[in-house]
């Protein structure tokens, strides 16, 4: 990952289980180009040793506040000056009341009081005592304290039970630090972006879709999330897990996009209409299935609501962004796209090479002409796109000394 070459992040590790974890996330970091300082306690040492993060990491490890290998004894202070950020992986319930109250009994506890960088959290800890009500004080403190706090996830527990309290595995943790250091361009701003294929029922098992994943969209929402937005993601059916801060509402038809969309769009400052909606539905759709036999099934279509339409004349309309997908004459057709629609911006690809892919290209239109985004992951074409919004947004809110940009008119 290139957004993390080269930064440098002290890992901490405390007592828990989930500590195993802390060895495939220094491997991880390592890998991703990130240089890795690594801090144990006493108790983390029971469940995981240091030679073996010091083998991965490829540093010296340190337990001890008063350890002879510091030659000024300050530890504390000249292990968080010149680093990007500290994540304290796994992050166990006694540790977390220690950060809250400003404990500083061990080294680790001594060099987050002494820090002079950001803080990531990645809690780790029963069901119990992440639910207990002095956790969740101690958490939601944390949080008001500046500091960054990764999950946990639900699922099983080495205690056996099942719930909350799972440190977050390496993979996503990764995701995580990735996403924290990306620009906060859209901080607090609102966004609701669509995403996903629509479904038309024809009877109770067969339907009318489009050839859509949802990855465009998914990113495009995790890349606002990275820009500091709080996001809602309104997804059609797919099989791809949603950023975890997004706020999800499930919908199967366009119809009910359109509803949903009809419900969240109100106090929004941007909508980002990604999905791939379905231009028709079924007039009589069947609720039980049709039998097969050998007469022609002849089927009533009728057009779909446009979305993306409703929401641009609103009287309120927040700033719109609209996707387009075409299999011939990209910049004619997607052009012609955002002036009907009247949209400030409209990204747009090919069909066969964006549908289903983790890789695509985009060509960004606006007022001032096309900005063609390389072939790239999704993710990053995502951030790209933000970075665009960002551009066209903020400067017009600015304008106007409101939270909101003022609505956009396109010349026909």
């Amino acid at each position: 990952m290139a957004e993390l070459s080269n930064k440098r992040i002290l890992l901490g590790i405390t007592g828990g289980v989930a500590a195993y974890k802390a060895a495939e996330l220094t491997r991880l970091m390592v890998k991703s180009g990130i240089e890795v300082q690594v801090v144990m306690t006493q108790a983390a040492c029971q469940f995981i040793t240091p030679a073996t993060l010091q083998a991965l990491s490829g540093k010296p490890v340190f337990t001890d506040l008063w350890d002879d290998r510091i030659d000024n004894g300050m530890a504390h202070i000249d292990f968080t000056r010149n680093i990007d950020g500290l994540l304290i992986a796994p992050a166990s319930a006694d540790f977390i009341s220690k950060l809250v109250h400003g404990s500083a009994d061990d080294l680790l506890s001594t060099i987050c009081l002494a820090r002079a960088c950001p803080i990531m959290v990645a809690p780790a800890m029963n069901k119990q005592m992440w639910e207990n009500p002095a956790t969740q004080r101690n958490i939601t403190q944390l949080k008001r304290d500046g500091a960054t706090v990764f999950g946990p996830a639900s699922g099983a527990q080495a205690c056996g039970e099942i719930g909350m309290g799972r440190m977050l595995e390496p993979e996503i943790l990764i995701e995580e630090i990735e996403s924290f250091f990306q620009p906060k361009l859209l901080k607090n701003r609102k966004i609701l972006i669509t995403a996903g294929p629509t479904f038309e029922a024809i009877d109770a098992v067969r339907g009318i879709t489009n050839l859509s994943s949802g990855k465009m969209g998914y990113a495009v929402a995790r890349a606002a999330i990275e820009a500091g937005a709080e996001v809602t993601l309104i997804s059609g059916p797919s099989c791809i897990t949603p950023p975890s801060s997004a706020k999800l509402i499930s919908v199967t038809s366009a119809q009910e996009m359109l509803n949903a969309v009809n419900d969240a769009v109100e106090g929004m400052d941007i909508f980002i209409s990604v999905a791939a909606v379905s231009d028709y539905y079924v007039l009589n759709p069947s609720e039980q299935k049709i039998k097969k036999d050998a007469h022609i099934l002849t089927l009533e279509l009728a057009p779909n609501p446009d979305i993306v339409a409703n929401v641009v004349n609103l009287p309120n309309a927040p700033f719109c962004v609209g996707f387009a997908a075409e299999s011939e004459n990209l910049y004619e057709f997607a052009e012609m796209k955002r002036r009907r629609k009247n949209l400030p911006l409209l990204a747009a690809n090919l069909v066969q090479d964006a549908l289903g892919s983790d890789e695509s290209e985009l060509v960004l239109f606006d007022d001032e002409g096309t900005h063609p985004l390389p072939l790239a992951p999704k993710i990053t074409l995502a951030r790209q796109l933000i970075e665009h919004i960002a551009k066209l947004y903020i400067p017009s809110s600015q304008e106007s000394g409101t939270s909101k940009s003022t609505k956009r008119t396109v010349t026909k």
